[in-house]
């Protein structure tokens, strides 16, 4: 079966430009985990509750060494500096990830399936013609699971 039979079409998306708490608002009122981020028609992000609830976590500096005048992190730098700036992010465009999986909508459900788990992501947008026309989720998945048994 193909992806283009078991996605949510109708896509609620939000825009980079959007506050922190509007969008957390679009998930809650729609009861959804994610949307994906339109800069008009373009994808340029996903944002999900992870994204959301990183704001309301400790922030560890990394640990370091000083050495001959240099310093050596011993932990991801980069990882702090992507929760920092999710942290203080007042709009979308702040708190998105910018790397994106989707999906085409000839896509096999096990394709997505595989992607879904081995990617560690709830749900991947479906996208044609460099344009979003599905969303699918692990929900959609696990729906087609208990209709097809």
């Amino acid at each position: 079966m193909m992806v283009r039979e078991i996605m949510t079409k109708d896509v609620i998306t939000v825009t980079p430009d959007m506050t922190v708490k509007e969008v957390a608002k679009v998930l809650a009122d729609n009861k959804i985990s994610g949307v994906p981020v339109l800069e008009g028609d373009k994808l340029v992000g996903i944002v999900s509750e992870g994204d959301l609830i990183v704001r309301d976590k400790k922030l560890r500096f990394p640990n370091y060494v000083y050495f001959l005048d240099s310093i050596f992190y011993l932990e991801s730098y980069e990882k702090f500096e992507k929760d920092f700036k999710k942290m203080i992010g007042v709009k979308v465009g702040d708190i998105m990830t910018e790397d994106v999986l989707s999906v085409g909508p000839k896509a096999s459900v096990e394709d997505v399936a595989t992607v879904l788990t081995e990617e560690g992501v709830n749900r991947v947008p479906v996208v044609e013609d460099d344009k979003v026309i599905g969303i699918v989720s692990r929900g959609d998945i696990v729906k087609y699971m208990s209709e097809k048994l």
